[in-house]
């Protein structure tokens, strides 16, 4: 149910998407958690494994219903062919809600992200031919493909398509830039084929507070001292030299923020041509919130935490730097193995959630 005290002007985040270019989706493919985004003025929200699975989890009644109404439409799928299924009767629910801001932007916000397979990370042309699967799920689906090695191959392509990307498993500038020029190859690409890309709108995803989660365990594995304040602004200082990087580039990607830590990955971001996705938990917190929304993006970070940072964490000048890593070194950054065993995880426990309903344990007694 939407919150209708909740109007567009009274909200801080929906005076940041009023007053400023900087839009809000909702990290969570879930209808009531997307009403209550749209109803201050998001404008697109975004799913991953982890996110379908927990949407399964708070109507866990409901989809292992449709499990079998599928599963008895379709004898012969797979546990895997229900899964997807299910995603995409998620998605679609979801993309509908976001249709009226798709068609009044002309293609730039009102989109719903759906994640390729997480275990296709290394393969470019099956990561594609998914992504061509689920733009036939709604108009305004965004496909997400992961910024490593083989997932930059498969943006490019896939953008040459006529897929809008979205990056996500994504935590160094050097990930960010790479996918911004795979896509503008893909778009140009398009328009050498003569194929339209106005409507497109693709974007690339920092996961500030992975990269944040990150330092945070090295900090206490490894016994490293810092002032206790640093920590929280590491992904913020990767978003800003990314997006910076992007306007010097002239990218038509727009950079994405994600992963919530705390108000930072939103007040800080504030003013800035991006998008920042919240799960509702956020969202709810900072309109409750008394943060002065003013513009921040252009503010620099106060060189005592860089330098810190950039002392304390070699992983942090290898996520700040342009340079700092190659495409080969992509995916063994440490947030991306983290990330993709994660998604990997989840992935996993949906297609459990799915056997389970196939297959009902016969050792639990029932009625």
């Amino acid at each position: 149910m939407i919150d209708a005290t909740l109007a567009l002007a009274d909200s801080p985040l929906g005076r940041t998407i009023a007053t400023t270019a900087t839009d809000i989706w909702n990290d969570s493919c879930s209808i009531p958690e997307l009403e209550y985004a749209i109803s201050f003025g998001a404008v697109g929200a975004t799913a991953n494994p982890t996110i379908v699975t927990d949407v399964w989890k708070q109507d866990p009644a409901r989809w292992q219903g449709r499990v079998l109404a599928l599963a008895a439409e379709r004898p012969t799928a797979t546990v895997a062919d229900l899964a997807w299924a299910i995603v995409r009767e998620m998605s679609v629910e979801g993309a509908r809600l976001l249709e009226p801001e798709f068609a009044r932007s002309g293609g730039r916000q009102g989109r719903l992200s759906v994640q390729t397979d997480p275990t296709l990370f290394r393969t470019p042309d099956a990561m594609v031919a998914q992504s061509l699967e689920f733009i036939r799920f709604a108009p305004n689906i965004i496909v997400k493909f992961p910024a490593t090695a083989a997932g930059i191959t498969a943006i490019e392509d896939a953008t040459a398509r006529g897929v809008s990307v979205n990056v996500t498993v994504c935590f160094t500038v050097a990930q960010a830039l790479a996918a911004a020029e795979a896509i503008e190859r893909g778009l140009r690409r398009r328009e050498q084929a003569g194929e339209e890309t106005a409507s497109m709108g693709p974007v690339v995803t920092v996961m500030m507070g992975r990269i944040e989660d990150w330092l945070r365990l090295q900090v206490e594995r490894d016994g490293i001292v810092v002032d206790p304040d640093v920590v929280a602004w590491s992904g913020v200082a990767v978003i800003k030299r990314a997006y910076e990087g992007f306007r010097l580039r002239g990218f038509r990607a727009r950079v994405l923020g994600a992963a919530i830590r705390s108000h930072l990955h939103w007040s800080e971001l504030i003013g800035g041509d991006l998008v920042i996705t919240m799960p509702s938990s956020w969202q709810r917190r900072f309109n409750a919130s008394s943060v002065e929304v003013r513009p921040r993006m252009d503010d620099p970070i106060d060189p005592r935490i860089l330098g810190q940072l950039t002392s304390a964490f070699p992983d942090f000048v290898r996520a700040y730097e342009p340079d700092g890593l190659t495409l080969a070194e992509f995916d063994a950054f440490p947030p991306t193995v983290r990330t993709l065993r994660a998604f990997i995880r989840s992935y996993e426990e949906l297609l459990l959630s799915v056997s389970d309903v196939l297959l009902p344990n016969p050792d639990i007694k029932r009625g």
